[in-house]
C-alpha cells in the first residue's frame, strides 16, 4: 500500500521543495507545520501539497504534523509562492520570514489578556468626526464603490489634507460589512500614535499591531489573532503585509513612497508592491497614500493602471500651504551654519511663542574629524565610510556598522593635537543655536536622542505640550506629525543630494523637503519654509516653492524615459560580499558568464563592479546589474539564471543576494 506523499517547504537556501511519505496525510493538511528528517537532524517545514506519488523515488518518512497549530490559509500560501517566484527567493525561507517567531519554532504563543477584546458598550463614547471637504468625500465614495473587487487607488494629497481621515472613514465602512482592514505605515515610531488614533475612533474594534519592534511573543499573538479572524484592524510596518486575515476587505499603504517599505537586507522585497498584488489576488481595493508619491506609483496613476484621487488643499479651516523661500547662501557668510535670514526668522517665532524646526538629515556633531597638518581623517576600520563625531558622549561612530572609538587627543598619524571637526550634524547645530539663543528651549530629535520607544514618546509629548521652542531634527520629524504651533521650518545642508550619482536622489530629496516643510502651518497659524541653498534657481527648488509635485514628477519621468531608467525599465541586482573584493568580483564574473549563455536579446547585462559603499562590516561588496524594458522577459530570465547561481561553487565565506526592483546600488 502506497503512503501519501507530502511536499514540504523547508527553511533552507535551496530552490527546491522536499517530498516525504506520511501515513494519514490528506488535502486538509496543506498549510500545516510538520517535522521532517533532514540530514542528521530534524527541521520544521510547511506542507504545500499532498500527492499520490513523487518523482523522487524512495522517500523518507516524515515526522509528526503539528495539528495543534492552525494551518496557513490558501491565500497566504499563494502570497508566499508569489513572493518566492517574483523576488527569486527559496519558498521555505520566504515562509519562515513571514511567520512569527513562535510558529517558526512550531509552538503556539502563550495566551495573554490583550487589548484585542472589544470595549464594553457603556465605555464607548461617540467620536466627534471632523467635517469632510468635498474632495475627501469624493475619494471615500470612489474607493467604497470598489469594495468587493480589485482596485488600486493613489490618494495624492498635500500635507495636512486629511488623508488619514479618508483611511478611517473607509475602515469604518469595511468594519460595517464585518470585514478586516490592513494598514501599513513606514516607520515603527509612527505605529503607536496611529494605533492610539485608530483605537479612539473605533473603541469597539479589535486592533493589533504588527512590526519587528514588538516582543516576539506579542508579535506571535497578534499574528494568531488576525489568522483566527479575531482582529478587525491590523496596523503595522512592512512585515505586516504577510499577516493572514480571513475577512480582509481593504488594504491601506500610508506614505507609500517611503523607502522603509523596501526590505534592503536578507530577503529583499517591496511591501507596497506585495500589498498591491495581495489586493489583486483577493479582489479588494488597495489605497496608496502620499503627498509625494513614488515616481513609479505616479506613473501608474498617470497611465490608468491606478486610479488617481487628489486632495489639493489642507483639511483644517484657514490652514494654508506654507510659503517656501530659498535663501541664496552664495551671497552671505553663514554664522555656524545659519544665514542671517534664518536666524531672524527663528527669533521672530520665539517672540511670538511659536515653534520652529531646523531640519538637517545628518545626526552627530560633525560628519568627520580631520587633521589639517597631514590630512588624516576618521575612517571606519570595517566600512568604506567615515566615523561620525558624537561630541555629546565623546565618541566617533560608524553609522553603517556601529563601530565606535574614543575621540583621539591628537592625530594618530602625525601627533598634531589640533584636529578639527568638519561639517555639521544635529548636535553641532544644537550647540551653536544654544549659544546664539540662550533663552530658547531647544530640543534635538534624531536616532541618538530617540534611541528607544519610550524616549521617542517622551520627546513627542514635550513638543505637543509646548515644552520646546526650537526643534532640531532629522527625517524622523519629516512625516506623520502634527504640531499646531509649528510655523517655521528651516532647511540646512540639502544641496548635496542635488548632484548625487544615484538617479533616485532628486526624488528622495524633493519628497523629504516637501514632507518636512509640510509640518509647518498645519493649523490657523501661517507657515513658512526657508531653504538655505547655493542653487536657488534649481528646478527642484522651483517646484517646491510652487508646491507643484506634478511639475517635478513629470520632469523627472521625462529624464528617466530618456535615460531608460525605471519605471521605463525593470532591474535586478546581484550582489556578492566576501572578505576580499577580488573574491566577490570573481563570483560575479562567473555569474555573468553563466548569464551570457542564456541571455535573451531584451535583457542587458552590465559588468561586475564594486558597490558604491564597497566595504561594510569588514566585507567587500560587488554588484552585477541586469535590466530589461520588459518585466516578463526579465522574470523569465531570472528564474533560469538564479537556479544556475545556486549551483555555482563559491568560497565558503562568500554570500550573494538577488534584489529584484532594487532601490539602492
Amino acid at each position: 500500500m502506497k503512503l501519501p506523499v507530502i511536499r514540504v517547504a523547508v527553511d533552507l537556501p535551496l530552490l527546491r521543495l522536499f517530498d516525504y511519505w506520511l501515513a494519514g496525510a490528506d488535502q486538509g493538511d496543506v498549510g500545516r507545520c510538520v517535522r521532517v528528517p533532514f540530514g542528521s537532524g530534524e527541521k520544521l517545514g510547511i506542507i504545500v501539497a499532498v500527492l499520490s506519488q513523487s518523482e523522487h523515488g524512495e522517500l523518507k518518512l516524515a515526522g509528526e504534523i503539528l495539528r495543534d497549530l492552525p494551518p496557513m490559509p490558501a491565500d497566504w500560501l499563494a502570497l508566499t509562492e508569489f513572493f518566492s517566484r517574483y523576488y527569486q527567493h527559496p519558498l521555505g525561507e520566504v515562509m519562515a520570514m513571514a511567520l512569527p517567531p513562535a510558529l517558526r519554532r512550531g509552538k503556539l504563543p502563550r495566551a495573554r489578556k490583550t487589548r484585542i477584546g472589544a470595549a464594553e458598550e457603556n465605555d464607548v463614547e461617540a467620536a466627534v468626526l471632523p467635517a469632510l471637504l468635498p474632495e475627501q468625500q469624493s475619494a471615500i465614495t470612489t474607493v467604497a464603490e470598489s469594495f468587493g473587487r480589485y482596485g488600486a487607488f493613489l490618494l495624492h494629497g498635500v500635507t495636512g489634507s486629511g488623508k488619514t481621515e479618508v483611511y478611517l472613514r473607509l475602515i469604518e465602512r469595511i468594519l460595517g460589512q464585518g470585514r478586516q482592514s490592513l494598514m501599513l505605515v513606514p516607520e515603527i515610531a509612527l505605529t503607536p500614535q496611529l494605533e492610539e488614533r485608530v483605537a479612539k475612533r473605533f473603541p469597539k474594534a479589535r486592533i493589533v499591531s504588527a512590526h519587528s519592534g514588538m516582543a516576539p511573543a506579542a508579535r506571535s499573538r497578534a499574528f494568531m489573532a488576525a489568522l483566527a479572524g479575531e482582529a478587525d484592524i491590523v496596523l503595522g510596518t512592512r512585515l505586516a503585509v504577510f499577516t493572514p486575515m480571513p475577512r480582509l476587505g481593504l488594504i491601506v499603504v500610508d506614505e507609500e513612497h517611503d523607502a522603509s517599505f523596501k526590505q534592503q537586507e536578507g530577503l529583499r522585497y517591496s511591501a507596497r508592491d506585495v500589498a498591491v498584488w495581495r489586493a489583486h489576488q483577493l479582489d479588494l481595493p488597495v489605497v496608496l497614500g502620499s503627498a509625494t508619491p513614488s515616481l513609479e506609483t505616479f506613473f501608474h496613476a498617470s497611465n490608468g493602471r491606478y486610479r488617481l484621487l487628489e486632495l489639493p488643499r489642507r483639511a483644517v479651516a484657514d490652514a494654508e500651504m506654507p510659503v517656501v523661500r530659498c535663501i541664496d547662501t552664495r551671497r552671505e557668510k553663514l554664522q555656524d551654519g545659519f544665514s542671517a535670514a534664518l536666524l531672524t526668522a527663528l527669533v521672530a517665532r520665539l517672540e511670538r511663542g511659536e515653534q520652529s524646526l531646523v531640519f538637517l538629515n545628518r545626526r552627530g556633531y560633525a560628519p568627520v574629524l580631520a587633521c589639517p597638518a597631514c590630512g588624516w581623517i576618521s575612517r571606519c576600520r570595517r566600512c568604506a565610510a567615515n566615523l561620525v563625531l558624537h561630541l555629546v558622549d565623546r565618541r566617533m561612530r560608524c553609522h553603517h556598522c556601529g563601530w565606535e572609538e574614543m575621540i583621539p587627543p591628537r592625530c594618530p598619524d602625525c601627533g598634531n593635537p589640533d584636529v578639527h571637526p568638519f561639517g555639521r550634524g544635529t548636535q553641532r547645530l544644537e550647540e551653536s543655536l544654544g549659544q546664539r539663543l540662550p533663552g530658547a528651549r531647544i530640543l534635538r530629535v534624531d536616532r541618538d536622542s530617540a534611541s528607544t520607544p519610550n524616549k521617542w514618546q517622551s520627546l513627542l509629548a514635550t513638543i505637543h505640550d509646548g515644552g520646546a521652542d526650537i526643534l532640531i531634527g532629522t527625517q524622523m520629524l519629516a512625516k506623520g506629525h502634527d504640531f499646531p504651533r509649528l510655523t517655521l521650518v528651516g532647511v540646512v545642508g540639502a544641496d548635496a543630494a542635488l548632484f548625487a550619482a544615484d538617479f533616485r536622489a532628486p526624488e528622495r530629496l524633493f519628497s523629504q523637503l516637501m514632507q518636512v516643510g509640510g509640518r509647518s502651518g498645519r493649523a490657523a497659524l501661517a507657515g513658512e519654509v526657508l531653504i538655505q541653498t547655493e542653487y536657488p534657481t534649481h528646478p527642484l527648488y522651483r517646484a517646491l516653492i510652487a508646491h507643484d509635485y506634478r511639475r517635478f514628477a513629470e520632469t523627472q519621468l521625462a529624464e528617466r524615459r530618456a535615460a531608460g531608467f525605471p519605471p521605463f525599465s525593470f532591474q535586478a541586482l546581484l550582489t556578492a560580499e566576501a572578505k576580499q573584493l577580488d573574491a566577490a568580483l570573481a563570483f560575479l564574473k562567473l555569474a555573468a558568464a553563466t548569464a551570457k549563455k542564456m541571455l535573451p536579446d531584451a535583457v542587458c547585462l552590465y559588468d561586475p563592479v564594486p558597490m558604491r559603499m564597497h566595504r561594510v562590516m569588514a566585507l567587500e561588496r560587488g554588484q552585477l546589474l541586469v535590466e530589461s524594458p520588459s518585466r516578463p522577459v526579465l522574470q523569465g530570465f531570472l528564474a533560469g539564471w538564479v537556479n544556475k547561481l545556486y549551483q555555482l561553487k563559491a568560497p565558503r565565506d562568500l554570500r550573494w543576494h538577488i534584489d529584484v526592483d532594487p532601490l539602492e546600488f
